[in-house]
């Protein structure tokens, strides 16, 4: 497909996708995507939303995901600095929101050094997109008064460098984001720091699409839970006593929505 170019320099617009359902997209989100000539968007958007995308764009996909980059971000920053500089208005589609663990900040920074103009789009992030279809409000008067996001990616050595005796802090709720490979050692850890085995836990695979699973039980046997239904990423991990109100506030079913019946193996 031939290139549009307009004189002088384009814009970029760093978008959120959100977590997969394509109705969670802002109303800015899409009127932005509709009028992009180029579209860079990573594995984790979900394919509902990408048919937001006109047939006259040119799509680039990055494919990011866990330990698999096929295009480095140094790409990703010269592709967005090529195209805007040819005058084309270019859509950045990430998963979720760009500044939550997306590396959003990164790849407006190249932009403003370049003198290239963006707009910002918040998406709702996996956090709360996910809890929200999984029955589980991140915050409740009676269970936790604060939340905390925590990426759980290894570091390039295989080690996990998280603040635990930060993360066990009593009325809280801890998500988990790039988490599921680590569950055991997440788990271990932190009731090595003194969070109690029972607390509860849960991890939502697919979070907002018509393939959600929600597993829930105590934090000692959400690792064996997991590895038991075979959980596959993007899969988000929620801790806290706030998972207990999942059974009383689940609301995500084929008879309330056009979501997906949630299946959860019994608790052994």
């Amino acid at each position: 497909m031939k290139q549009q170019t307009r004189p002088g320099r384009g814009e970029v617009y760093l978008i959120g996708a959100g977590p997969g359902d394509p109705e969670l997209l802002t109303l800015k989100a899409v009127r932005l995507l509709s009028q992009a000539d180029v579209v860079l968007h990573d594995r984790l958007v979900a394919l509902p939303i990408l048919d937001f995308i006109p047939e006259t764009a040119t799509r680039i996909d990055v494919g990011k995901c866990r330990d698999r980059h096929p295009v480095p971000q140094e790409q990703i920053n010269r592709l967005l600095l090529e195209h805007a500089s040819a005058g084309r208005r270019v859509a950045r589609l990430k998963g979720g929101d760009p500044f939550i663990f997306g590396r959003g900040g990164e790849e407006i920074q190249g932009l403003l050094q370049a003198g290239i103009p963006f707009q910002v789009v918040p998406g709702i992030t996996a956090a709360s997109g996910c809890a929200a279809y999984a029955g589980i409000p991140l915050t409740h008067r009676d269970h936790a008064q604060a939340c905390l996001f925590v990426t759980g990616h290894r570091r390039d050595n295989g080690s996990l460098d998280l603040d635990f005796p930060a993360l066990v802090r009593p009325n809280q709720t801890v998500v988990f984001y790039m988490g599921l490979g680590s569950l055991p050692e997440l788990a271990s850890g932190l009731i090595a720091h003194g969070m109690a085995p029972g607390t509860p836990a849960a991890v939502v695979e697919q979070g907002t699409t018509t393939d959600q699973r929600a597993i829930s039980g105590s934090l000692t046997e959400l690792p064996g839970l997991v590895a038991q239904a075979k959980v596959r990423a993007p899969a988000l991990i929620i801790i806290g006593s706030v998972v207990s109100l999942r059974k009383e506030l689940d609301w995500f079913s084929p008879e309330k929505t056009t979501g997906p019946v949630e299946t959860e193996p019994a608790l052994a």
